[in-house]
């Protein structure tokens, strides 16, 4: 149960955090205006609050693993926002990603 709602949380986080920087991107790049900006800065806002509900209480370990998810993340919000289309050496990278992100959350520890 704590693995999955770990693994709840780093999506959550993801939708929040590249969902924010995305709406930011439309906002600043595509001219979409302050609106977009402010949506995007709020969710940016949420992210960092959901990113405090994980189970485990070190900061550098949370943030070092959800590198992972934001690189795998933001390929897929990639393909299914703007088309983009990544090609095996971006999966391969990201799925690297996702592997070390398993590792530094999820290996055994004796405590």
């Amino acid at each position: 149960m704590l693995f999955a709602r770990s693994a709840a949380l780093f999506v959550l986080a993801g939708l929040f955090e590249i969902g924010g920087a995305w709406l930011v991107w439309q906002g600043v790049r595509e001219h979409k205006g302050w609106v977009w900006i402010g949506a995007g800065v709020i969710a940016l806002g949420v992210y960092g609050w959901v990113a405090t509900l994980q189970p485990d209480a070190a900061f550098g370990r949370i943030l070092a693993a959800y590198g992972g998810v934001f690189v795998a993340g933001s390929l897929a919000w990639g393909a299914v926002a703007d088309g983009y289309r990544p090609d095996r050496w971006d999966v391969t990278g990201a799925l690297i990603c996702l592997a070390g992100m398993a590792v530094i959350m999820y290996a055994p520890r004796g405590r």
